[in-house]
């Protein structure tokens, strides 16, 4: 016997997305393409660079709280964001839902470190680098994680994504990626692993493997990783 309480099903993963007009491309989390799996929207008005990225305003905690809800009552069983800063808000969302919740990629810092030999860093590539501070890290536990940050605040692609356009010039995206990676891996011989902060940036992960030979994590594996946690497969085969 199967039993309903609501209009639609099937739809495991929900996405709580800031409002932002610029074309989201294969491989970005507001993409629905990107993923091999159904995903829920939810778009939460008022939430963008400023009130997120650059000034981080509380008020909007409870603005996500109920988008979170919202999607929980359609169904979602875990709740990511569109955001890597909403890792400043990442105790409240996740305490606003009885859902897993996952806010930002830099989540998988811990896990990424414990896979590294002693002495490694995380390299993590954020859209911004003097906007992600130590509260961000302190909001996912991440703070003590031996680690090296390289922004893309002086880059095209940081303009792109930041100052409200509505078109992206995905060739010049991938080179801007792919410079300040091979940049930072450079710099710093002892990074063992690339993290991507922003949810913008695993359109470009491929290149920035490519680049630096190196394993790159970013939302879409976090949540690839969560789906596959929460929507359990059953195995067939045989002996």
């Amino acid at each position: 016997m199967v039993y309903g309480n609501r209009t639609n099903y099937g739809q495991a993963i929900g996405i709580l997305m800031l409002e932002t007009f610029f074309p989201r491309i294969p491989g970005d989390i507001g993409n629905a393409t990107t993923f091999r799996y159904p995903v829920l929207y939810k778009t939460i008005k008022g939430a963008n660079a400023d009130t997120v990225v650059k000034r981080p305003d509380p008020n909007i905690v409870g603005l996500f709280a109920e988008g979170a809800q919202e999607l929980v009552e359609q169904g979602a069983r875990a709740i990511v964001t569109s955001c890597g800063f909403t890792a400043i808000f990442h105790r409240e969302l996740a305490a606003a839902v009885d859902v897993p919740v996952f806010s930002s990629s830099l989540l998988q810092a811990k896990l990424i470190y414990s896979m590294l030999k002693p002495g490694q860093k995380v390299g993590i590539i954020t859209a911004n680098k003097p906007l992600l501070t130590q509260r961000h890290f302190e909001g996912v536990g991440i703070q003590d994680i031996p680690k090296v940050v390289a922004g893309m605040e002086e880059t095209d692609f940081g303009k792109m994504f930041f100052n409200g356009n509505h078109r992206i010039d995905v060739e010049k995206a991938t080179e801007d990626m792919c410079r300040v990676a091979k940049k930072l891996v450079d710099e710093n011989p002892d990074v063992g692993t690339i993290l991507l902060e922003c949810t913008n940036m695993p359109p470009f992960s491929k290149a920035v493997q490519d680049t630096t030979g190196l394993p790159v994590f970013d939302i879409i594996t976090l949540t690839d990783y969560v789906y596959s946690a929460v929507v359990q497969r059953q195995f067939t085969g045989y002996l």
